[in-house]
């Protein structure tokens, strides 16, 4: 991966984790960096679960792949939340 694909990265990571947590309702229990780090995984597994589908590169916007990330971003900041609140 070239240092412009891991700052996209990065970027898009920072996007889906913000999106996921405004999915999530109520109040989560994690700092703005996990939020990050769930934002970025969720967006690599949502491209390969896209890719996965089919729906990866369509003509225009993927929103398909987009809903995926930020579902998948939503569950991994509540899974988080819950995780961090019984501690």
């Amino acid at each position: 991966m070239h240092i412009a694909g891991l700052f996209s990265a990065i970027i898009i990571g920072i996007v889906i984790g913000v999106l996921g947590r405004l999915v999530v309702p109520g109040r989560q229990h994690i700092g703005i960096l996990w939020t990050i780090l769930i934002g970025i995984i969720a967006a690599l597994i949502g491209t390969a679960i896209a890719s996965g589908l089919g729906v990866a590169d369509t003509k225009g916007i993927d929103w398909i792949e987009w809903l995926i990330q930020i579902a998948l971003a939503a569950a991994g900041v509540a899974a988080l939340s819950k995780v961090k609140v019984r501690r």
